[in-house]
Formats: C-alpha cells, structure tokens, sequence
C-alpha cells in the first residue's frame, strides 16, 4: 500500500487526467497518504505541489501544516498563494508569522498588491485573524442592506462606497460584478477600463487615482436589483505594515 501511494505522489504531476485521477485516490484514502504526499513534495514540480495543497485541503489533516509552512518560500507565487490560503482554510496553529513574512517578502520582491499572491496571503490573514480590513461606517451600513449571502454590495451604491473607501484614505484595486439568479450566482461585465496604479506614487495619490478609475467604473456600472458590486480594496498599512 504505501508503495502505491508513493506512486500516486509522483502522478499528481502527471498530465491532467493522470494527476485528477491521482488527487481524487489521495483524497479518498485520506490521512493515511499525508505523510507520503509531505515526503514527496521536494520531488514535485509547481503543478504537483498545487495538486497536493488540493489533496491537503480536501483531507485537512494538521501534520500538513509545517509542509505547507515550507511552500511558503517557493520559487512558484502560485504555491506561495495557495499554501497560505491552506493554511488558513485549515486553520493551522503558528501559521500567523510565517504568512505575515511570506505578505512582505511579495512586497519585498515589488509585487503590486493587486496581484494574485498578495491578495490571497491578505485574504489568508483575514481568515487567521491577523489583519482587519478596514471597513468605513457608510460602506459596511451599505452592505447591510443586501442579503446575507449577497457577494458584496448593490450595485447602485458603487458610488458612495467607492467616495466612503476613499474619504477613508482607502485604495481600491478593483471591483467585480456579480448577478445573483435563482440563488446562483453569475460575473457580470463592467465597464472594462485598463487602468495600473504607479506604487512608487504616494499614498495620497494612489488614495484619488483609484476613486477616479472607480468613479469611471461606476458610471457604467451595471444595475439592478440582483446586481452586486465586490471592491476589492487595501489600507496604507497593507502597503507598508510594521515589523
């Protein structure tokens, strides 16, 4: 038996069909592989070692905890990503520091913050209670009027929230449109607007531009009753947190 899950370690890496197929007996055998899929990730490529943050999460064994602590300092920001997200979807005990060190490290390394990596490593300490987004009183009062299971705010107060976020010295990164049907949710298309904040500008300045490409975004804002808005957005803090 362990030979057999040893080798459907090495299959995650294998083609599409081969790696499901292997994810799929990994998860089902469950905390019984763990140990074998931690000893085989060095040999795994990128692609391998996202499939094993899958069979972890899908598992949610702890002892994975340290191995995904580890992919935390990948040379792949998409296994940097996903493993902080695994280790807050899993709720792993010691993950607050070494999720914080892998958040500066992506700022070390220039990475905008509306990128990928870092907007996963911020939803990641969200979820492990080390970072509060801010949340300004008109915008969360908005928000309170939707449905519970609402995927942000109704659209028709794009506006408000986007000046709120601003007044509040708040950075948008960017907003996604949801349309909620029959209690399924579908993207919407807003107005489609190619715009790049300059990092290295100061925080005044990204604070206005982004509630000038905001503002743009919300005069074509799609509407509706089951229409809703999600801003993704970040405070000074996020840009440069404390040691």
């Amino acid at each position: 038996m362990t030979s057999h899950i040893e080798t459907l370690v090495q299959q995650l890496d294998g083609k599409a069909e081969e790696s499901y197929d292997a994810r799929a007996e990994l998860i089902w055998i469950g905390a019984d592989a763990i140990s074998a899929v931690i000893d085989g990730l060095p040999s795994l490529d990128g692609f391998g070692q996202l499939t094993a943050i899958e069979v972890f999460e899908e598992v949610g064994d702890p002892r994975c905890g340290p191995a995904l602590i580890g992919l935390l300092d990948s040379d792949n920001r998409t296994v940097r990503e996903w493993a902080a997200m695994a280790l807050a979807s899993l709720e792993i005990d010691g993950a607050v520091e070494p999720v914080r060190r892998a958040y500066r490290a992506c700022l070390e390394r220039s990475t905008p913050p509306d990128w990928s990596e870092p907007v996963g490593i911020r939803w990641a300490l969200n979820e492990l209670g080390a970072r509060t987004p801010v949340i300004p009183p008109l915008t969360a009062r908005l928000r309170a009027t939707a449905a519970e299971d609402a995927p942000g705010w109704p659209s028709t107060h794009f506006a408000e929230i986007v000046n709120d976020l601003a007044d509040h010295t708040q950075v948008i990164l960017y907003s996604q449109f949801w349309r909620v049907d029959a209690g399924r949710t579908y993207g919407v298309s807003g107005l489609s607007l190619d715009w790049e904040l300059d990092w290295t500008a100061p925080w005044g300045h990204l604070v206005q531009e982004s509630r000038t490409y905001s503002l743009l975004e919300a005069l074509e804002a799609p509407t509706g009753s089951n229409i809703f808005v999600a801003p993704t957005w970040i405070d000074r803090s996020d840009l440069y947190p404390e040691r």
